[in-house]
């Protein structure tokens, strides 16, 4: 099961960890396609908050972990991020047997 945990502050959205894999086994077709779907989002995400917008983040990948953190996000960052949340919770709704959304968006930053 994949895992997303969005990271917030009084501010807003900041980013977000998605850790595990949506397929249950090397059969599982709708795993690997709710798999794709939130690597995909998530990466468009990312890259439209870095490279469109231009906020500084801090991003580590690695085998079934993504971590996503902007720095001092700007409004147009945390309304991508709360398109991100707003995508992979609809996803998780339906396919909520792949993917779930731990914590919501109240994990407050240090």
């Amino acid at each position: 099961m994949t895992g997303v945990k969005f990271l917030a502050d009084s501010k807003g959205l900041y980013g977000f960890e998605i850790s595990g894999h949506s397929s249950h086994g090397c059969d599982d077709e709708t795993g690997k396609i709710v798999c794709s779907a939130v690597s995909s989002a998530a990466y468009m995400a990312a890259n439209t908050v870095t490279e469109i917008i231009g906020d500084r983040a801090e991003s580590a990948v690695d085998e079934a972990k993504m971590y996503f953190s902007v720095s001092n996000p700007c409004e147009a960052s945390v309304k991508v991020l709360e398109g991100l949340r707003l995508h992979l919770t609809e996803l998780s709704g339906q396919y909520s047997n792949n993917i779930r959304i731990i914590g919501g968006a109240k994990h407050v930053k240090d």
